[in-house]
Formats: structure tokens, C-alpha cells, sequence
């Protein structure tokens, strides 16, 4: 009897801490918003996710690669409440399966397309213009760009130079990069001689300079949409998605050089 009591006991209290242990990981969930976001936000996206917590007492859990890497991921089951892409296009691709709530989806920023080169470099200004000799100022050097075949950066990069005449001619010299990011690095590293990423990612590198900037009318407008992943919006990611509008957040995004939508 004594025994049956005791473990009884036991039992209550292991049911107990149990419970309690359970209810504080769901408490942490809820309190928790993880975001996929295009490289290209690293910068501003962390001060406004660091804002974020402060304000709601809650975690922000970011991650920033190119975005057809992250819609991948998702796709593959990442458990993810916020997707911020840098094109439409691999936004519409998890929207085609029904991997994002179609409500949330709105367009949130706009970018420039640059033409950089390495801080030390002889080349101070390029005419980006119908017909400019990109391939003359690479004098053999590579082309520092997101990779073509999926990086938003690179795509863009590519219809711009498509319009202007001028891929054929550096197609074959491309260093193509994971990222927006990383092509930034490898001409700041001197490793390429010139490379073509956003404005904003050369405003935040003091190792680049901008010697071009492409004309809007080359490319698509460069888009920013962003969304609540389907089955991860939980209210503070709702709460999140609503933040990334207030006049706190814009005011961080335009300090980094973004358009507001």
C-alpha cells in the first residue's frame, strides 16, 4: 500500500513537471518568430528584428541566403512563420504550392541594380548605357554576380544586361556567386574586378565603390514581396508581418537605402 501511494506520488508530480515543461516549450514557440529572408536584408532586417523583440518580449530567429535557397527549404518542411523574397518569382513558386497564405502577400520594398568595383580600382565611372563595353572593362577579369540560374540578384543582373546588349560578351566571365552577398565579397576581396549587386548592399561596404547604376528601364521593378508561411502564422508572426509596416521599421529600411512599396 505504502508503495502504491508513493508511486502514486511520483507519478503526480513527474505529470506535473511534465506538463510545466511542455507548456514553457509552447510558450517559447509562440513567443518565437522565425524569418527567411533575402541576403540582401542581413543589415536592416536584424536592427528591425532586434527592435521587434524588444518591444514584444519575443525571440527573432532570422536567416538570410538567397532567396530560391530559402523557398526551397521551405518547401522541404523548414518550419518558418515570415518568407521576404527578393523577386516575385520564387514567392509565386510556393504560392503555386500553397506553401504561403495568399492574404498576407504584399509587396514590401524596392531596390537599384549597381555596377561596383573594388574601392582601389582604376575605373571611376561606367556609362550604363545601350551597347557599353562591359567585357573592355573587365580587361579578362571575371563578373562578380548571384548566380543567374536562380539568385534574384543574378537574374536581374542578366535581363538588365540582356536589354543593353552586353551578356553575350560576359556571359562566359561570370564569377557566379550564392548570393547577393557573396558576390559583394568577392569584389571586395579584389577577386573579381567588378561585380553587379543591389545599391543597398554596396551602401553597406566600405571596401566597393559604385561606378554604374543601371537604368530602372533595363530590367523588371526589383520587388521585395513578403508573406506568412501556410500553417506557421502564429500571432507573432502576424504581429511581425504587421511591424515590418509601421513608420519604426520604414524608417530602418530607408536608412539602408530600400524604396518603400
Amino acid at each position: 500500500m505504502q508503495r502504491n501511494r508513493i508511486a502514486r506520488s511520483v507519478f503526480a508530480v513527474l505529470l506535473v513537471l511534465s506538463f510545466l515543461v511542455g507548456f514553457n516549450v509552447a510558450a517559447r514557440a509562440e513567443g518565437n518568430v522565425t524569418v527567411f529572408a533575402a541576403a540582401s536584408l542581413t543589415n536592416c532586417l536584424n536592427d528591425i528584428g532586434r527592435l521587434f523583440a524588444q518591444k514584444t518580449k519575443s525571440t527573432f530567429t532570422p536567416s538570410y541566403l538567397s532567396s530560391s535557397t530559402l523557398a526551397k527549404q521551405i518547401e522541404n518542411g523548414a518550419p518558418v512563420n515570415v518568407f521576404i523574397s527578393a523577386d516575385e518569382k520564387w514567392m509565386d513558386y510556393l504560392a503555386d504550392k500553397k506553401l504561403i497564405d495568399p492574404a498576407t502577400r504584399s509587396k514590401l520594398l524596392g531596390n537599384r541594380l549597381v555596377l561596383i568595383a573594388p574601392g582601389n580600382s582604376k575605373i571611376k565611372k561606367a556609362e550604363i548605357t545601350k551597347g557599353f563595353d562591359l567585357a573592355g572593362l573587365l580587361a579578362g577579369g571575371r563578373l562578380s554576380v548571384g548566380d543567374p540560374a536562380h539568385v534574384p540578384a543574378g537574374i536581374y543582373a542578366k535581363q538588365a544586361l540582356e536589354t543593353l546588349g552586353a551578356w553575350k560578351s560576359v556571359e562566359g566571365s561570370l564569377a557566379r556567386a550564392s548570393d547577393v552577398r557573396s558576390a559583394l565579397v568577392l569584389v571586395e576581396r579584389g577577386e573579381a574586378p567588378l561585380g553587379i549587386v543591389y545599391a543597398t548592399d554596396a551602401a553597406i561596404s566600405k571596401n566597393v565603390k559604385v561606378v554604374g547604376v543601371f537604368p530602372e528601364s533595363s530590367h523588371p521593378p526589383i520587388v521585395y514581396p513578403a508573406a506568412l508561411v501556410a500553417g506557421h502564422d502564429t500571432p507573432v508572426a502576424k504581429s511581425f508581418l504587421k511591424f515590418l509596416k509601421t513608420r519604426k521599421a520604414r524608417g530602418i529600411f530607408e536608412k539602408y537605402g530600400f524604396s518603400i512599396k
